[in-house]
């Protein structure tokens, strides 16, 4: 179970090693609007948080390995996030990706040095292999969203938007295996309400509180690169039934549509799978009421700059 204390010592576990993201204004006078940049923090991505947490709190405990390392399984961002981390704190990191996986991602991996193994088209694959791995070598594993110390150093971030403007009403996450969901809503929990985005195509969470435990889905779509966890992890699912939240879906021309909003409108480059959580208040899957107080986390921005104009996913 993830409480708000978690986080809280996260932040100070993190403080020095990662940013202090901005929390922007947008929207209108009658309808404010916040974005929470987390696009801007290492690796660009908030990952970064939960990754240089989980590593921090295991030298801490005599549990990371300085000769053997990380590993991680990830669709990218994760595993950006680890072998950054890892870089940081001067210790060898390995990856496991989907094969699918971006190339743009992969070739950030190479840049930080990490060791980079493609396995299977889904991140479950990857997962199994990565866990052979630390069968076979001891290294530490960091998970993609389902470890707590991952869950709460993300939360770190719902911190810093209650801290720049403790007026919010509302905050607007993406959710995929839900460790950025799962921090938030601790973080959040009594001060404010949270809203989970999933694509159609990938409704991990809401899949979960429909079936009353999480369950396997089919991953598809224009964000499965972020956001294409088989299930919603324990951690997410835990404290989505403790306070739920409003769980809303989007397709995927409404997370295209918003992509390219965020970028004309703001200069704001997102992922697709960052971009979900803004599509579900340009799309109308969540609306404000009057006067309420909206921040979106616009959390990753590992795409293709080129695609930003002539978005290929609008075709």
């Amino acid at each position: 179970m993830i409480n708000r204390s978690d986080v809280l010592q996260a932040q100070n576990r993190i403080s020095g090693h990662v940013r202090r993201t901005p929390l922007l204004r947008g929207g209108t006078a009658a309808a404010p609007l916040w974005f929470k940049c987390e696009f801007l923090q290492h690796t660009g991505v908030f990952k970064a948080r939960g990754a240089f947490n989980r590593q921090l709190a295991a030298r801490e405990r005599g549990e990371l390995d300085p000769a053997v390392g990380v590993v991680a399984a990830s669709g990218g961002n994760a595993g950006l996030a680890n072998a950054y981390a890892a870089a940081a704190l001067g210790v060898p990191a390995t990856v496991f990706v989907p094969k699918n996986a971006p190339r743009v991602k992969v070739a950030r991996l190479l840049a930080y040095n990490a060791t980079v193994r493609q396995v299977g088209t889904e991140y479950a694959e990857a997962f199994a292999a990565a866990m052979d791995y630390v069968e076979d070598t001891g290294a530490l594993f960091c998970h993609a969203y389902d470890q707590l110390e991952i869950a709460a150093g993300a939360g770190t971030l719902a911190e810093e938007i209650l801290e720049d403007e403790p007026g919010i009403d509302t905050i607007v996450v993406a959710v995929g295996g839900g460790g950025l969901y799962a921090g938030v809503a601790a973080a959040a929990e009594g001060r404010a309400r949270v809203v989970a985005v999933e694509p159609f195509a990938i409704p991990t969470l809401h899949a979960a509180l429909d079936a009353g435990r999480p369950v396997d889905v089919a991953v598809s779509g224009v964000a499965a690169d972020s956001l294409g966890a088989r299930r919603v992890g324990g951690i997410a699912f835990s404290i989505a039934s403790r306070v739920p939240p409003a769980s809303v879906l989007v397709d995927d021309a409404a997370i295209v549509a918003a992509r390219s909003q965020l970028w004309s409108d703001y200069r704001i480059p997102a992922e697709y799978g960052a971009a979900a959580a803004f599509a579900a208040l340009t799309s109308g899957a969540y609306t404000p009421a009057a006067g309420e107080r909206v921040a979106v986390i616009v959390c990753g921005a590992n795409t293709d700059a080129c695609t930003l104009e002539n978005d290929p996913g609008s075709d």
